[in-house]
Formats: C-alpha cells, sequence, structure tokens
C-alpha cells in the first residue's frame, strides 16, 4: 500500500503537469489505455484468461471507478495536489455512511460521530484555502470520494469472488478507455508533442502500478492497516506540492486535513465489521 500511495502521489503530479497538454478526460482515456496493454500483457505472460464469469460485478467497478476517477482528474488540474487529493480520500467516510445509513447495516453513534469529524474537515479545508471560482473543482473533488466508496466496495466483492487484481484492474482499464474513446470521438483529441507522450507515459505507468498494488493489498492484508497506510499519498501529495509548486497550505486548511484523516481512519476502524457484511451478501 506504501508503494500505492507513492505510485498516486505521483500519477497526481503528473497529471497536474499534462494539464497544459490535455483535457481531464483525455487524460483518463490515456491513462485507462496503458493500463489495458499492461495488464493485458502481463495476464498473456502469466498465461491466464482474461476471461471471467463476473462480467457484471466488474461492469459495476468500471463506471463508479471511471466516474470517481474523471471528477478526480479535473480536481488534479484545478486544485492544489494535496487539496485534490484530501478531498478524494474522503471515500472511507463514505463507505461508512453507506454501509450505515444507505444500506441500512447496525447504527452506532461513534461511527457517526468520525465520519462528522471528516466532514468537518472537508468544509475546514475548502472554505480557508479555495477562492469562489474553485469551489466546483472542490464538489467535484468530493463527488470523486463517493463514487470512490462505491468502487472500493466492489473491489472487495470481487476479491472474495475469486478475481485476481490483474483481471480487476484490466476490466476496469478497458471499459475506461472505450468510454472515454467514444466521449472524445464526439469532441477532440488535442495533439501529442514528444513531452506530452512522456507525461502521457508516466502518469499511464504510476497509475496502474498503483491500482495493482493498492487491489493486491486491499485483496491480501488487513483491511484496517491497508486503509491507514493510504493515506500517506496525502502526505506524499503535500511534499511533491510544496517542491514542484511552492503550495504552502493556510494553518486551519492543514487542521482539516487531519480531521480529514483521523475521520476515515475512525470510520475504517469502527466500520470494518459492517464492510465485511455488506461485502459478503
Amino acid at each position: 500500500m506504501l508503494v500505492a500511495a507513492f505510485m498516486f502521489a505521483g500519477m497526481g503530479v503528473l497529471v497536474k503537469l499534462s494539464a497544459s497538454y490535455f483535457s481531464s478526460i483525455e487524460l483518463v482515456f490515456y491513462r485507462s489505455m496503458f493500463g489495458v496493454w499492461i495488464t493485458y500483457w502481463i495476464i498473456r505472460y502469466y498465461r491466464l484468461s482474461v476471461r471471467t464469469p463476473h462480467w457484471q460485478m466488474h461492469f459495476r467497478r468500471s463506471i463508479t471507478g471511471l466516474a470517481s476517477l474523471l471528477m478526480f482528474f479535473y480536481c488534479l488540474t484545478q486544485l492544489p495536489l494535496a487539496t485534490a487529493i484530501s478531498l478524494n480520500y474522503t471515500w472511507p467516510l463514505f463507505a461508512a455512511f453507506l454501509s450505515t445509513v444507505v444500506l441500512k447495516e447496525h447504527f452506532h453513534w461513534p461511527l457517526v460521530w468520525a465520519i462528522l469529524l471528516g466532514f468537518i474537515g472537508v468544509i475546514l479545508l475548502l472554505r480557508p484555502s479555495l477562492p469562489e471560482d474553485q469551489w466546483f473543482a472542490g464538489l467535484m473533488g468530493i463527488a470523486s470520494g463517493f463514487f470512490g466508496a462505491l468502487a472500493y466496495m466492489h473491489v472487495k466483492q470481487l476479491g472474495r469472488l475469486g478475481e485476481s487484481e490483474w483481471h480487476v484492474v484490466f476490466y476496469f482499464t478497458l471499459i475506461s478507455t472505450l468510454i472515454t474513446g467514444v466521449w472524445l470521438l464526439f469532441t477532440k483529441f488535442s495533439p501529442v508533442s514528444w513531452d506530452g507522450f512522456l507525461l502521457l507515459l508516466g502518469t499511464g505507468v504510476t497509475a496502474t502500478l498503483a491500482q495493482l498494488a493498492m487491489t493486491r493489498a486491499y485483496h491480501r492484508g488487513a483491511t484496517l492497516v491497508v486503509s491507514s497506510l493510504g493515506y500517506s499519498t496525502v502526505l506524499f501529495a503535500c511534499v511533491w506540492g510544496i517542491l514542484l509548486w511552492n503550495e504552502i497550505l493556510p494553518p486551519i486548511a492543514w487542521f482539516g486535513m487531519g480531521l480529514i484523516i483521523l475521520g476515515g481512519l475512525l470510520s475504517g476502524i469502527l466500520g470494518f465489521k459492517q464492510l465485511s457484511v455488506v461485502t459478503q451478501k
């Protein structure tokens, strides 16, 4: 999960650098296309079949994951790196909310307070650090966390069905490539320069390696440990943002990020049993 966190932060850096060359939809398309080829050749190398009896679950995981990714990439191109990644990492709060309220699982007041704590952090992070013209991007970042929570539940279900991380990532990138490719056919493709190609290649490689590492971590590791280590992405993003763009956030924004992390960790601890029940259904 630490490898995944470092790679996700690196992907965020490359996406921000690529924003001057490509739209967020194009970035998702190229990121997914590279992922399809990488995972396909790995599957062929290990002589695995690409067929699956669980294509409906893969489709649901891919649609929710694609929605989260599109919103997240847009957020990355508009906001400071650490802010965008922190908003995306509200997904554990939404996962706990969905399992407790929407899915009618057992109600726990401590879990409710953990969720509220995290969303207070969201308010503190957004209000002092975003000008008025960036509020839409901030809302997209929160929405990416919501759809990320749905995708996470589907990943856990696929793991329990015996699907390998290679298949999960392959079908996600394949469906994402097809949907965004059709989308771009009705809009436009930007010209690809050599510098732009290198950025796209780096984005595709880091994103695919991060996705594979994260999927394996959730398949084989302890969920609470994996979720906790996942927040190191925010720390990596803070360092990159300071080094490359001098993104110094106000103290209250850092406090808000801390509350998001704390609320997410508590939600994971308190909601772990509930999520386990949900993914078994």
